[in-house]
């Protein structure tokens, strides 16, 4: 008989967790990228992209540097082609928001829209030419109740690599005295 128990109590407790997790995979993602137009770079010269994710409505993720170690922060990590390297990295700044499961206690968060700025610095020798930048966001993110376990955003962007930096070019042949 105390067998049967635990073995009734351990079937719902699994139909219970499946019937979260099915719920869960029903969700639609709590991080999304904007689509990030083409990044014209010249060549040896650095250029900054701004990444803009949205954080869906419920939910939050830590920053880039919650205040304790335990929790995970939000993270950015590319994989550049070749001859193009990484610069800074730029994170927002959370914001300080406590929660009804630790009213006592400020989580530093994301919530709603945030943008992470990338510096991307192609070398003298690379190529002109299109490149995909691909990489992944790190995150953890958590509704009111409950945190979720960690997960990765594909992010890509392309990268048009050009000799020059766009703009008015300067002609050295022009005497600088033309112009009043």
């Amino acid at each position: 008989m105390i067998l049967r128990r635990h073995n009734s109590s351990a079937i719902l407790i699994l139909a219970l967790l499946a019937g979260v997790a099915s719920a869960q995979a029903g969700k639609p993602p709590s991080v999304s990228m904007a689509p990030v137009g083409l990044v014209t770079a010249a060549r040896a010269a650095q250029t900054m992209v701004n990444l803009n994710f949205r954080v869906a409505s419920g939910f939050h993720i830590n920053s880039n540097t919650p205040k304790d170690e335990y929790l995970i922060p939000t993270s950015l990590k590319m994989d550049l082609p070749t001859d193009i390297i990484l610069g800074k990295i730029d994170y927002p700044a959370g914001k300080d928001v406590s929660f009804p499961f630790s009213p006592d206690t400020k989580l530093n968060v994301y919530s709603g829209d945030f943008t992470i700025a990338v510096a991307v610095h192609p070398l003298h020798a690379v190529q002109p030419g299109k490149y995909v930048m691909h990489g992944v966001l790190r995150y953890q993110a958590c509704d009111n109740a409950q945190c979720f376990p960690p997960k990765t955003l594909p992010v890509s962007f392309d990268v048009k690599v050009v000799k020059e930096p766009p703009g008015p070019r300067h002609n050295p042949a022009q005497s600088p005295h033309v112009h009043n």
